[in-house]
Formats: C-alpha cells, structure tokens, sequence
C-alpha cells in the first residue's frame, strides 16, 4: 500500500534529497512531500506540532532539541554525513587566500550568511569567524537570512560580493565560485542527523534507502562526505 510521507529537511540538502526522493517514490510507490527550510525554524515547528514523518537537520543540536522532547521515535536516530564550510564569490569576485583577508576583500559591502544565532551554517560560519578574530570587523557588514540557500542566493544574484555556504551548496549554484574552503578545525564539527517523528512502514523503508548505494551516490554528487571513522 502506497503512503504519504512528509520530510522536514535542512535547506542545504533539497539538491540531493529531491534527487534522492524521486529514485524512491519511483522505486516504491509511495509519495513524499519535502518542506526545506533552516533547521532551527523546522525544529520549531515540528516541537509545536506541524506534521512531519521525519527531520533531516544540518546540526546535532536541533535533533537533540526534538529528542529532549520526546518527540524521535526510539532508535530512529542516526547521523548520515558531514559537509564543509566555504566562502562563495559573485562573477568578478577575488578569490582569497586566508580567511583573514575576508574584511579587506568586503570593504563596505555585505557578507551573506544564514542567521548567526539559530540557522546552522550561521552558526558554524560566526565560529569560524570569530576563531580567525575577524568577526567583531564584519558584524556590522553581515546580511542575515533565513536558511543557507537564500544566502547562497544573494551571491548569485549579486547582491552581496561574498557568502558563506556550505561546499555542497556552491556545488548546487553554477553562479557562484569557492572563494576559500574554510579549514573545518576551526569550527564544530557539522553533522546531518536525521530520525523518524512518526513510525511508519514508508517512514522506515525510507530512512533505509538513505543508505543505498543510489542515495548515497546522489550525496555525495553533490559534496557531502562520509563520516570520520574516529
């Protein structure tokens, strides 16, 4: 019997996911309806009842929010993979040795990022920021928005000269070029988690797939990397 399967996911992975759910509602039959966005305002929403199946975050500690409300199915969670953080550039733009250079290369212009208190490329790129000593000189500079993608959009665009992204979302955008990958030490460790909110046999045939060989081609086609072994 064909299902309906809800999936809230971090806006970072669409690319790979809504290839990722075409190969198993062909597969299988069942239909998935996909809702991307940050994950702290998917969180949210799930914690206040919206109707998800499962929640694919681009950090641990919005999963660990769900789970500290009892709303993860037992045993369901487990992380997938891990991903980088760079600096993406508007057509014309310099590229940049260290990330120390990233002041100068902005002058008076804005940087691009997701929300630096709540959204988890926000989050990590502000650390990353902030262990290089730069990030009290760009604080007046940066332009916050909702998710990763409409970050990544405003470099696109034009808008903003530089970005700071995920390497798996400057894969997604021909419009943009890797300015610098930022050295992943400096930051915590960014992990996707994913777990089921409601049991389900589509729910669990899924999260299995997310481990075939299909699923995990279309992932990391599109940079994301296995876990670290240790």
């Amino acid at each position: 019997m064909a299902d309906t399967l809800r999936i809230f996911a971090a806006a970072s992975v669409k690319t790979a996911l809504d290839e990722t759910i075409e190969d198993f509602e062909r597969g299988t039959g069942h239909t998935v309806l996909a809702s991307y966005g940050g994950s702290s305002a998917l969180a949210r929403q799930i914690s206040l009842g919206a109707p998800a199946d499962i929640f694919l975050s681009a950090n641990e500690a919005w999963m660990d929010y769900l789970d500290e409300k009892d709303l993860l199915v037992d045993g369901s969670r487990e992380d997938l993979f891990r991903n980088q953080l760079v600096i993406v550039s508007a057509q014309g733009e310099e590229g940049l040795q260290t990330l120390s250079e990233l002041p100068a290369a902005l002058g008076q212009r804005r940087l691009a990022m997701a929300q630096t208190d709540a959204v988890p490329a926000g989050i990590y790129g502000k650390s990353a920021l902030q262990s290089s000593g730069i990030w009290q000189a760009l604080v007046p500079f940066v332009a916050e928005t909702d998710n990763v993608r409409a970050a990544l959009a405003l470099v696109a665009s034009g808008a903003t000269p530089y970005g700071i992204v995920y390497a798996t979302d400057a894969t997604a955008e021909p419009r943009v070029t890797i300015a610098l990958h930022i050295d992943d030490r400096i930051h915590p460790p960014i992990v996707y988690p994913v777990a089921a909110l409601r049991s389900s046999d589509a729910g669990d045939a899924f999260l299995k797939f997310l481990h075939s060989p299909l699923a995990q081609q279309r992932f990391v086609g599109q940079g994301f990397l296995p876990l670290k072994s240790s």
